[in-house]
């Protein structure tokens, strides 16, 4: 069953990398931003796909909630982290956040 608190659904979990080296942000349960569905999803079928242009191991270790490196799944928090538990866990999210919204998308051609 999808979760019922905003950030479960509208706020960003993952940024998961797909097989031709694009990015799907991912809500809670592992659904496109928005999405509040138990239903599966194919992620082709949205344009929700995107190329994110300055996503290294570096940043990928300041947005992930441990410091990992590994592009292919960055976490931003996880059940022992959960933003709205506490002011400091929300401060920590933030800035992972952050330093995800000052990446470029890259332009289609």
């Amino acid at each position: 069953m999808p979760s019922h608190e905003v950030r479960c659904v509208h706020l960003p979990y993952c940024v998961q990398r797909q097989e031709d080296g694009s990015y799907i942000v991912l809500n809670r349960d592992y659904k496109p931003l928005g999405f509040k569905t138990t239903e599966h999803v194919d992620y082709d079928a949205y344009p929700i796909k995107v190329k994110l242009r300055g996503l290294g191991a570096a940043t990928a270790a300041k947005i992930s909630w441990n410091g990992s490196s590994d592009l292919s799944a960055i976490y931003l928090y996880d059940d022992g982290c959960v933003p709205t538990i506490s002011a400091a866990n929300m401060t920590a999210y933030l800035k992972r956040v952050a330093h995800l919204a000052k990446l470029r998308v890259a332009q289609e051609r």
